[in-house]
């Protein structure tokens, strides 16, 4: 049997920012870490910042708008990509608190214990979380 899986994980997630360095300080603010990566654009201004985080150190890239393919929105649309969190209600007080904006209140996902919700972040971009109860079945499975 063949074990090559197409989609092996998430990798990397990109938010746009017409202000990447504006955008650096509010997720740095929110994850109480700094970027470990930055890159200057031709002009020398901030192009790009990526985080590491979570429990399998997933990357969040912000990126300069200038640099978003030709047919990407301006605007929040398309797919909402979920990080898990321990304390739903409570992250996402935080998230409006800094100035993000309620996309989806907290939606109970059947009996099974998931929970989503989301908000529009100071630069435009749908920020998704989850309280997932399989995501911690199996983060268990690899202790």
């Amino acid at each position: 049997m063949n074990n090559n899986q197409t989609l092996r994980g998430f990798a990397t997630i990109s938010y746009w920012a017409d202000d990447v360095e504006a955008a650096k300080k509010w997720y740095s603010a929110l994850l109480g870490i700094a970027p470990y990566f930055e890159r200057s654009g031709p002009d020398g201004r901030l192009a790009y910042a990526e985080f590491r985080l979570g429990d399998y150190q997933h990357e969040l890239g912000l990126i300069d708008r200038r640099f978003a393919p030709a047919a990407a929105t301006s605007g929040p649309g398309g797919a909402i990509m979920y990080w898990h969190v321990d304390d739903i209600e409570g992250t996402l007080q935080k998230l409006k608190d800094m100035g993000a904006k309620e996309y989806e209140p907290l939606i109970p996902r059947g009996d099974s214990g998931f929970i989503t919700a989301s908000v529009v972040d100071p630069f435009g971009n749908v920020l998704g979380i989850m309280y997932n109860p399989h995501y911690l079945e199996i983060l268990q499975s690899f202790k």
